[in-house]
């Protein structure tokens, strides 16, 4: 054999060898962005989840919760009620109006009947709502009070404390990109900062 032949096998070789470091950095990237994609969907679908159980938990309570298991417990057994709210309105003689309200509870019906119907929920699971898909880890869940006003209102936070996204970091100036999460601790809000 030849140097030119030796050499020329050794090079095919080599080559060989950087096309398949080269093909399986791209592959994982390819696949890690794949990862991430489908994680932080799942994600943002179980803060939607947890933000319905948050708002139907205030309808009867009148604030959240920043308990897990108090949650997990009302979106598994817990009632909400129906009511039926009449206004009446009475003109004055003077021109003004008098306007009032009677609210009349009819019923009570399972939350599980009526905010996570298999229809909208398919594969709701109320022992699973504080686990982050995609980790072993749960949510960080905070409720609590801002001053709006004159008046404290009831807010509440739920936030991904292991994102599966690298990037997505508390001290990120955008807050799109800090990790996925629904709610505020300082702003009257339910939006999730994916939305």
């Amino acid at each position: 054999m030849n140097t030119t032949r030796i050499f020329t096998i050794v090079t095919g070789i080599v080559a060989l060898g950087l096309a398949y470091v080269l093909f399986s950095g791209i592959k994982s990237d390819i696949d890690l962005k794949e990862k991430i994609k489908v994680t932080e969907k799942a994600v943002i679908e179980r803060l939607k989840t947890i933000r319905e159980a948050e708002i139907a938990y205030q309808s009867v309570y009148g604030e959240y919760t920043g308990n897990f298991d108090t949650l997990k417990a009302f979106a598994d057994t817990g009632k909400v009620y129906i009511i039926q709210k009449k206004e009446y309105i009475k003109s004055l003689s003077y021109g003004a109006d008098s306007v009032w309200v009677e609210v009349d509870t009819l019923d009570q019906v399972a939350v599980r009947d009526t905010i996570f119907t298999p229809e909208k929920f398919p594969n709701f699971d109320p022992s699973k709502l504080n686990k982050i898909p995609g980790s072993s880890k749960s949510f960080d869940i905070w409720a609590g009070k801002v001053k709006k006003g004159n008046h404290d209102v009831a807010v509440f936070e739920v936030k991904d404390i292991d994102p599966v996204d690298p990037t997505r970091k508390e001290d990120n100036d955008i807050f799109a990109r800090k990790p996925l999460r629904i709610g505020s601790r300082t702003e009257v809000t339910t939006a999730g900062n994916f939305e």
